[in-house]
């Protein structure tokens, strides 16, 4: 059974050999899809025996599909992991002793992923664990065409692990709220599309099945974008912070909810707003728009 692990990169020195080692005795073969880093990311990945391939960064989308076109064709199954990332060892058994198991007409295993900020496990907010879809048969899955928030998508039936992953950066704040808002800009595009409809709409949003990712994506494309910018966020942030306890995951708890479920989600609002403004302003396209005021050329 070969199994492919493949990992998307740029100057992840800081996290790679980590993530790689937790591979151990599962994957067959691990292929870096790198876009052209400065740091020991390829030493790094050489030196523990994976392939590496390399494009220019377009988007996470974009980057993972092409790099499914360069796996071997005897490839059986590939597994998605963010170099940040981790396979716990309960993971890592499950896989080992049920994916031998799993039927032929099964095309893609979910399991938990979790996510640690500042050093913390965060258990609480309603967020984690999420259900992801990582694991698919070669040729029957793909990742969203979205900007942001992308999702393996498979047509055929799934089923659940019940071990779990890790997403436990070790970046400084600073480089989170820098990143977080080059994703505010991307998830902006996301919603500027649902209402402007200039580039294919590719969702994995569902009610049907009872997926997790699914139903969430519907909220958020059917519910949550409809409700006014800002206000959302604000809506969003006490949900998560007083209504699923999510004070109860201490100071570096309150940053995160705080950050990442109101900050974050106010920001793409004010994104979309001044990209709209723009238009009216200009008299120009969504695409024209997006590509001035948020630097995307789509």
């Amino acid at each position: 059974m070969k199994i492919v692990a493949l990992i998307l990169t740029f100057n992840e020195e800081q996290h790679l050999a980590r993530c790689i080692a937790s591979l151990g005795g599962i994957a067959s073969e691990i292929v870096i899809a790198d876009c052209f880093s400065s740091d020991a990311t390829l030493d790094i990945a050489r030196a523990h025996g994976a392939r590496v391939i390399q494009l220019q960064w377009v988007n996470y989308a974009t980057q993972f599909n092409w790099a499914l076109t360069q796996l071997d064709p005897d490839t059986e199954w590939v597994l998605r992991i963010d170099a940040d990332e981790v396979l716990t060892l309960e993971l890592v058994t499950e896989i080992q002793r049920r994916l031998q198991g799993v039927g032929p007409d099964v095309d893609g295993v979910y399991w938990g992923r979790r996510m640690t900020f500042q050093g913390r496990l965060i258990r609480h907010g309603g967020v984690f664990p999420v259900r992801v879809l990582r694991l698919f048969r070669y040729g029957r899955g793909q990742c969203e065409n979205r900007w942001m928030d992308e999702h393996i998508k498979v047509a055929g039936p799934t089923v659940d692990f019940v071990g779990e992953m890790i997403d436990d950066n070790l970046n400084s704040l600073t480089w989170w709220t820098d990143k977080h808002n080059k994703y505010a800009s991307r998830e902006a595009v996301d919603l500027l599309n649902l209402e402007y409809a200039f580039m294919p709409h590719d969702t994995v949003a569902s009610l049907r099945g009872g997926k997790q990712v699914g139903v969430k994506r519907w909220l958020k494309e059917r519910v949550y974008a409809r409700l006014p910018g800002g206000l959302r966020a604000f809506v969003y942030f006490i949900y998560r912070y007083v209504i699923r306890l999510g004070f109860l995951d201490g100071k570096a708890g309150t940053a995160f909810h705080f950050l990442q479920g109101f900050w974050y989600r106010y920001l793409v609002d004010a994104k979309v707003a001044e990209t709209k403004r723009y238009m009216h302003e200009q008299g120009v396209e969504a695409r024209v728009a997006i590509e001035r005021v948020l630097g995307i050329r789509l």
